[in-house]
């Protein structure tokens, strides 16, 4: 069996893998640019998934956040080759866990289709979703 490690070094990153993987097959960010995706790795706390053996990315997830309040956890993608083998939930559980000794108020993301996937992790619709307001620019 392939084992997998999960690494918050940013110069592990395999950036053209993680924008092809994005802009052509995640409906949150289709078309995105190389150039806006760079952009967002390098604003970003950055997380990978790697095949031990090759060292090959198959994963990623990204997580704005001032380190003491606040995080927005987004751009989680498991390589299709890879799915259903748990990596989604062992590399969000990665974040949580690195982000824990922060006492964050919270951490947010959206999703069209993974509820399930975050929901074994504790995430939970919004409480009060009339609370919360969006601009959108785009």
């Amino acid at each position: 069996m392939t084992e997998y490690e999960i690494s918050s070094d940013p110069s592990r990153l395999d950036p053209e893998k993680i924008h092809h993987w994005l802009s052509t097959d995640a409906y949150w960010a289709l078309g995105r640019s190389r150039e806006k995706q760079d952009s967002a790795i390098a604003g970003s706390l950055n997380f990978g998934v790697y095949d031990v053996v090759s060292g090959v990315q198959v994963a990623y997830a990204r997580v704005i956040t001032d380190r003491a309040t606040f995080a927005w956890l987004c751009d989680v993608y498991v390589d299709r080759a890879v799915r259903g083998k748990g990596m989604g939930v062992r590399l969000v559980s990665a974040v949580r866990d690195e982000l824990a000794p922060c006492g964050l108020r919270r951490i947010l993301l959206a999703t069209e289709d993974a509820h399930g996937v975050y929901a074994k992790l504790g995430f939970e619709p919004l409480s009060h979703p009339e609370r919360w307001m969006a601009l959108g620019l785009q």
